[in-house]
């Protein structure tokens, strides 16, 4: 695709047809070559089109500027996605994409996805007409209109939160799942009228426009402040860019048999060999993976789709033994027809990775080299987790989902900056709402997390894991008031600076300094320093 370097390529996946061969982490971004080994093994993937990193890498030496042939040749690459899937983007049975990033290595919610791309007022009463379903044209027209706002033109979302507030209120109900079709079009529409009133623009009418701009905004995100501020945390090298995934949109908020979720093969948090998974019905995959919302679900899917949930159980071990280490999967599930969105090596905390290590390479999936290689970067004496003291606590004030390991204890900072700023004197706890990937250096400068709601699989969740941080979401007694620096946890108020004490492993949050004890893997350790031992023999 010129005027872009002669080095970028394109490459489509899905259908079996996935030229995996060809592609890599460096050339296409990890997610996208994953998503293809996905399809070499069987499982089901929506068809997609892959921009390989090079285009982004060429986007920002061009300042940003796109050559004026490049909407006519992407054009032409999506043709090849409409032949596979019959569906034409803005024709008569319309072809939905999502527009995602795949960087060379993963970086959980630091880069920008957009759904739902290809929506206008003509294409979604097309949808409705393909579908029969006005509930799913009208709540994903809604979606797409927030997400280009927020996504593409960089707008905050707190019309569009207050605008959504309203119709709850007038509906009465807690949940968008609970509007009917009808609600959901005047709230669509209205939405329509907040983008206009706030950028003084609307949705382009032309399709292809959109997915253009789509593309560019997820480029733009890989040099977002919260993208740089990832790599630099975590080591990630700031070269090159990310791969962009235009793929065929799978309708999880399609119905009671539908739904979305993101799962682990293992427990994240302690390494525990069993599946960890979080789902909402009748949901995208925003719903689970933004925090917004608290994935409640998970309890019901066996009992409601059973096939679904016997397939994600035989998907473990295939996902696994593919690519060799625990996963992190998402997954939509449209009239309940299961479809993996991607997998990668999940995110865990320093036990985890431990016993994860050990564990695999017992079950002959890595061998001891490459186990002592992924726990390279961990000090082996510094893992530890700490535990209540036994009757060392009183009632605790608020009870949530537990989300990471441990427990912690320190100053309640109510947004990041305060949490960069306090810890400097001290263990701060950050107490939010709900966390975005924005609060990335917040996140980084506390000791633990607590939010009134969101799922244990949420990006900014799974970030925190992956730093060791005692978490627990989805408090549900958790009010914050900003403005008078305050949180209260049912009849419990407290100032911004109070101590409490987060408990990872029970979701429990206690007033005060509660008494810990440390508890370290004496056995693990034992045996990594056998095979440390034994490698040194052999050397």
């Amino acid at each position: 695709m010129s005027p872009v370097a002669s080095h970028a390529e394109v490459f489509f996946v899905g259908g079996g047809r996935s030229a995996s061969a060809r592609m890599s982490p460096a050339i296409v971004g990890s997610k996208a070559d994953n998503l293809a080994r996905l399809d070499r093994l069987g499982l089901r993937v929506p068809p997609a089109v892959v921009l390989g990193t090079a285009f982004c890498e060429e986007y920002f030496k061009q300042h940003g500027k796109l050559d004026p042939d490049f909407p006519r040749q992407l054009r032409g690459h999506i043709a090849q996605l409409e032949e596979v899937t019959g569906l034409r983007l803005g024709g008569r049975h319309p072809l939905l994409v999502s527009v995602r990033s795949s960087p060379p290595v993963s970086m959980p919610g630091m880069l920008d996805t957009i759904l739902n791309v290809g929506l206008t007022e003509t294409t979604v009463r097309a949808l409705i007409r393909r579908t029969g379903n006005a509930r799913l044209a009208w709540d994903a027209y809604r979606r797409f209109v927030r997400g280009y706002a927020e996504t593409v033109l960089g707008t905050p979302p707190g019309a569009f939160d207050r605008l959504t507030t309203r119709y709850f209120t007038d509906a009465n109900v807690l949940d968008v799942r609970d509007l009917d079709p009808l609600a959901l079009r005047s709230l669509a529409r209205d939405s329509v009228d907040v983008l206009r009133g706030l950028t003084g623009t609307t949705l382009p009418a032309d399709p292809l426009m959109q997915l253009v701009q789509a593309v560019e905004a997820v480029w733009r995100s890989w040099m977002s402040p919260r993208a740089r501020e990832y790599r630099r945390l975590n080591g990630v090298d700031a070269t090159g860019g990310t791969g962009v995934l235009i793929q065929m949109m799978v309708f999880g908020n399609a119905g009671g048999s539908s739904g979305s979720g993101v799962g682990f093969t293992r427990d994240p948090t302690n390494g525990d060999n069993r599946p960890y998974i979080d789902f909402l019905f009748n949901a995208q995959g925003e719903d689970v993976v933004s925090g917004r919302q608290a994935s409640t679900d998970s309890a019901r899917l066996p009992h409601i789709l059973p096939a679904v949930h016997a397939e994600l159980e035989r998907a473990k071990s295939r996902l696994e033994s593919e690519l060799r280490d625990m996963q992190d999967f998402e997954f939509t599930v449209q009239d309940g027809c299961l479809y993996f969105l991607q997998t990668r090596a999940g995110k865990r905390t320093p036990w985890a990775a431990l016993r994860i290590a050990i564990d695999l390479t017992m079950a002959g999936i890595i061998d001891r080299d490459t186990a002592l290689e992924r726990l390279a970067a961990y000090d082996l004496d510094t893992i530890q987790r700490t535990r209540l003291q036994p009757d060392g606590a009183e009632a605790p004030i608020g009870t949530g989902v537990p989300a990471g390991l441990g427990v912690a204890v320190g100053a309640i900072a109510l947004d990041s900056a305060k949490a960069r700023q306090m810890c400097q004197d001290g263990s701060v706890i950050l107490v939010r709402s709900d966390i975005s990937p924005d609060d990335i250096a917040g996140l980084a400068s506390a000791a633990g997390i607590v939010t009134a709601r969101g799922g244990r699989t949420s990006h900014a969740a799974v970030v925190a894991r992956q730093m060791g941080k005692a978490c627990v979401v989805g408090c549900g007694a958790l009010q914050i008031d900003i403005e008078r620096h305050c949180c209260s946890f049912g009849d419990h108020t407290f100032r911004e600076g109070a101590i409490v004490t987060v408990d990872s492993d029970s979701g429990r949050i206690y007033a005060g300094h509660v008494p810990v004890l440390i508890e370290k893997p004496l056995e693990a350790l034992a045996t990594i320093r056998t095979w440390l031992c034994s490698r040194q023999a052999r050397a």
